[in-house]
């Protein structure tokens, strides 16, 4: 197969993307499924061929080096399946996001630790098979801290909106995720957006670059225009806190997968520097996730 045609799966189109990945890109979200580990909630949330070497495909594609895989809802608590694809893609090069409850033990923090773990993520902008909720955010933000992660939150707008006070006390470095999920048609007014931008100011929040089709009502058809407006909002006020994701398998999408050298290139409007371009993708993720 030739070199620009690269046919990855949960990937439409085989191109290479036409912005050149910068040496020590990092794609900061994607999520791996494997059957050989515990399951949780519906068999439906399983996607199959999304396993660490099915990701290499999309490494070759778009160039990047580095990755943070993010532990899937179809896993629930059980990061084995993390902490695995972390060593297969390479310790030295790879990091993860976990999920857990309160009950985990300070042992079981430092196993997730040296395995590469350098946060934990709450997934609640659905109730469906949620393996956490709102109640366990604050008490377990105060436990890792102590080890130096962050707390990622992939939140409704309106969620964000409503708990505000809870994201004002929390301790630690806060990631949202997927442009904070700001909803069509007048996303930089919805209250949300200012809870962000004001987080923003403090310097601990983030922003991840990524998910542009969960929020788009032009859609690729449309290249995703709809997106540039908000992306570029927090990328012009945090330049220093923003990373680049690809959400590889793409969970959400489960009639058609998106084109990922589209969504890269897409990276390219959001940031039109390329010397900001290349601090979201190499400079920004190392310090995030504590890459030498």
């Amino acid at each position: 197969m030739p070199d620009e045609m690269i046919a990855v799966p949960h990937s439409a189109g085989t191109r290479k993307p036409a912005i050149a990945a910068p040496e020590g890109a990092c794609d900061a979200h994607i999520h791996v499924y494997d059957r050989r580990f515990p399951m949780y909630g519906s068999p439906d949330a399983m996607l199959d061929n999304a396993t660490a070497d099915d990701y290499r495909l999309l490494q070759q594609r778009t160039g990047t080096q580095r990755t943070v895989i993010v532990q899937p809802r179809a896993h629930g608590t059980d990061n084995s399946v993390t902490l695995a694809a972390i060593r297969a893609l390479g310790a030295h090069r790879t990091r993860g996001v976990a999920v857990v409850r309160p009950e985990v033990s300070d042992a079981e923090l430092k196993q997730l630790h040296e395995g590469g773990i350098r946060g934990i993520r709450f997934t609640l902008y659905t109730s469906t098979n949620a393996a956490t909720d709102f109640s366990m955010v604050e008490p377990l933000a105060h436990r890792v801290h102590a080890l130096g992660w962050h707390v990622q939150l992939h939140w409704s707008a309106d969620q964000i909106a409503a708990h505000a006070a809870l994201l004002d006390r929390l301790p630690c470095t806060v990631v949202f995720d997927h442009l904070a999920r700001l909803p069509q048609p007048d996303r930089l007014s919805h209250p949300a957006c200012r809870v962000v931008s004001r987080l923003l100011d403090n310097g601990r929040t983030w922003i991840k670059l990524s998910g542009a089709y969960l929020d788009s009502a032009a859609g690729a058809e449309g290249g995703y225009a709809d997106t540039i407006d908000v992306a570029r909002a927090w990328a012009t006020q945090a330049p220093e806190r923003v990373v680049w994701g690809s959400d590889w398998p793409h969970p959400t999408e489960r009639t058609a997968k998106p084109d990922d050298a589209q969504l890269f290139d897409l990276l390219g409007r959001w940031v039109p520097d390329e010397a900001a371009r290349h601090r979201v993708l190499v400079d920004n993720p190392a310090r995030l996730y504590d890459f030498s």
